[in-house]
């Protein structure tokens, strides 16, 4: 099962057949296909998706057809992106700042487990069905992560423990759950939330049936490739240790490492000035590249010519600027393009299937919009 029937051609073949001027997403759903299944087979636990990473049809779709059927939502229009494409999904609300009337769209929506970090956002649910899980969301001073969760989520473990117990008084079924941070590969960032997580309930004098590990999980960035096994063999190795024979059940959220192999940005050269050393790109922060802006370039990047034939020369740092009129507009200096790429080429930047087209903008009449499926990612 897929959204719908992908092309035959790779990236480089369709740009070759088509010359688009526009950016381009591909995406692979056999690539998206075998990574949730990959998730599956290795993760002891539920395996849910994080839909702001990318809430494209094609993607829940496939995802769907891959054997996900519950998914971490974080506001209606998640919600109503997700029962479009399946129904019956089990849907997780774990955004733990909701106003009233999100709250009321959740319940309409059936949404079966909630987290919270506040007393002020667990009063928000009290016309939640009693039925539903509630997890309380902690967070530690944990490194190892491109950027830190718990700055702007996450009760501290006193407070957590006070938030579970008012969660079971209220005759919700109690629950934890972390965020480790994004794109974090220290199998031991996890290993300390799960040991935290046995002291908070133990503070607490509350039992819970499962827990949620969170996401974070890091992907293939052209540099060190993640062990997402060496993880979930932390994970298990603190569980046991900590919990013993009362361990909880699993689940994690995986997003960006869920979707994030399975698409390649396509992008052309527009310009070059000085000599080719500085670079103007169809797309850019605004664009579908705002994740190079916070995460540092990529190490994923080929360049092909109108013909999709890959350049060949050898790679020198550029000066490389989006469309729009904004001097902001502009990724980390020093991307590395081969010394014979040339105006009309295009640049093909690998894992791009995370947070591209999810936050691309349409300023100065530019942005990432169109989506096209391969049968693969090769060029």
């Amino acid at each position: 099962m897929q959204h719908t029937a992908p092309l035959s051609d790779m990236p480089a073949a369709f740009l070759a057949k088509h010359s688009p001027d526009a950016p381009v997403l591909f995406l692979a759903p056999s690539v998206l296909q075998a990574t949730a299944r990959r998730f599956q087979a290795d993760f002891d636990g539920l395996v849910t998706y994080a839909v702001k990473a990318n809430d494209r049809a094609e993607v829940l779709s496939n995802l769907v057809a891959a054997g996900i059927t519950t998914f971490d939502v974080a506001s209606p229009a998640e919600v109503a992106a997700v029962r479009a494409v399946c129904p019956q999904a089990v849907l997780h609300y774990n955004n733990p700042v909701r106003s009233e009337a999100e709250v009321a769209a959740g319940i309409a929506a059936g949404v079966a487990s909630w987290s919270v970090d506040d007393p002020s956002e667990l009063a928000k649910l009290a016309d939640v069905p009693r039925s539903a899980e509630v997890a309380v969301r902690f967070a530690l001073p944990v490194k190892g992560a491109a950027y830190d969760f718990g700055s702007k989520f996450g009760a501290a473990p006193e407070l957590a423990a006070e938030l579970l117990r008012k969660v079971v008084e209220m005759g919700f079924t109690p629950s934890l759950c972390f965020h480790p941070g994004t794109q974090c590969n220290d199998p031991q960032a996890w290993a300390q939330y799960v040991r935290a997580a046995a002291g908070i309930l133990r503070a607490a004098n509350v039992s819970i049936e499962r827990m949620n590990i969170g996401g974070g999980f890091a992907v293939d960035r052209g540099f060190d490739a993640p062990d997402h096994r060496a993880v979930f063999a932390a994970v298990n190795v603190a569980l046991a240790e900590s919990f013993g024979d009362d361990a909880p059940t699993l689940l994690c959220e995986p997003g960006r490492a869920m979707v994030a192999d399975a698409g390649v940005l396509a992008t052309r050269i527009k310009g070059m000035r000085a000599e080719g050393r500085t670079v103007f790109l169809n797309d850019g922060i605004y664009g579908g590249l705002p994740d190079l802006r916070d995460m540092g370039l990529s190490g994923l990047v080929d360049v092909v010519g109108p013909d999709g034939a890959l350049r060949r020369g050898t790679a020198t740092p550029r000066i490389v600027f989006g469309p729009t009129c904004d001097s902001l507009d502009r990724l980390p200096d020093g991307l590395p393009l081969p010394e014979d790429a040339q105006t009309g080429d295009y640049l093909l930047f690998g894992g791009m299937g995370a947070y591209s087209i999810a936050m691309s903008t349409a300023f100065n009449g530019y942005g990432l919009g169109r989506v096209e499926l391969v049968s693969g990612l090769g060029t």
